[in-house]
């Protein structure tokens, strides 16, 4: 589920001494592309002027955080072995993809590469794109707690602090690794098993958001490693989503990005690091029309497409 569309209007202030490059507005002569059901289970995507759903008080932790793990290596390098690199997926730029997160994935659009929910889609539904000569990508929510997950309970609730604006969902104290990583290793089980080729974690910048937890950015840092390092060892390529203020740390860690609206935001130039690299940028847009974006898209080498933020079966790419 796209989280970036929410969030972004209320809590940007609290990044503006990462900010890398200045914010612009779409047209207003623009109009958005048409928007399709949402899932009954999923809450629908407001508007920036909706604003988040009301916060209750944040929870108090029983048990005081543990010092954030360090990466034995410099910023920005992967620590992991060659041999293990090697065997993952390593997606190129300008890889055309389909996102679906709205219910079990539709496999008609003929692209290489489909992002989808890892907890509602089977190994059968991945098997089938496989068949047909993809490579699928697991999404999980790995900053949030969401009522709706069949492992819900499995959160100790010191870890939920305020809702971050969909319905059912509450941020996460990432601050609590010894708590929160086998949680996120049976996740990332659950992709394997299912025959997924990589990961898409979302929510991985809240230290930048009203969380309800003193959050700082070397507690992200550690925890979007950890994450990348859970994939990894499992097989798994992992994506970096969204968190552009902390790409030079981290693309070194992750092996391709997932973002959200940085065409609206004019910040796509911040994730030219990957493009360098040789690893995949996978980018959508939510709002105004392709011509608005794809020009920079292309010259960028990002693969970008313009969707409904329901994340539907709809899209129209660069």
């Amino acid at each position: 589920m796209s989280r970036t569309v929410l969030v972004r209007a209320g809590l940007l202030a609290a990044l503006t001494a990462c900010v890398l490059t200045g914010c612009s507005t779409p047209d207003a002569d623009e109009t958005p592309p048409p928007t399709a059901p949402a899932d009954p289970t999923r809450s629908p995507s407001p508007t920036p002027s909706d604003g988040p759903s009301p916060k209750t008080s944040p929870t108090t932790p029983e048990t005081s955080p543990t010092t954030p793990e360090t990466s034995p290596t410099p910023p920005g390098t992967s620590p992991e072995p060659p041999d293990q690199a090697k065997g993952r997926w390593h997606p190129q730029p300008g890889l055309a993809w389909q996102w679906q997160l709205d219910g079990r994935s539709d496999p008609s659009v003929d692209v290489p590469v489909y992002d989808i929910d890892g907890f509602e889609n089977s190994a059968a539904d991945v098997a089938v794109l496989h068949r047909a000569g993809r490579k699928v990508i697991c999404y999980v929510n790995v900053g949030a707690w969401e009522d709706f997950r069949p492992d819900e309970a499995a959160f100790p609730r010191a870890l939920l602090g305020k809702p971050n604006g969909w319905r059912g969902e509450r941020w996460l104290d990432i601050r609590r690794i010894d708590l929160l990583r086998p949680i996120m290793e049976k996740r990332f089980d659950m992709c394997r098993t299912k025959g997924f080729d990589a990961v898409e974690p979302d929510l991985m910048e809240g230290y930048g958001n009203d969380t309800g937890f003193p959050l700082t950015s070397d507690h992200q840092l550690a925890y979007n490693r950890m994450i990348a390092a859970i994939a990894h060892a499992r097989g798994l390529s992992v994506g970096l989503k969204n968190d552009l203020p902390q790409i030079p740390q981290l693309v070194g860690d992750f092996d391709f990005a997932v973002n959200e609206e940085c065409a609206q935001f004019d910040e796509c130039a911040s994730l030219t690091p990957f493009v360098k690299a040789g690893k995949a940028v996978f980018h959508v847009e939510y709002e105004g029309s392709t011509a608005a974006f794809c020009a920079d898209s292309r010259r960028l080498k990002l693969s970008s497409m313009l969707k409904n933020p329901e994340l539907d079966t709809w899209r129209k790419p660069c």
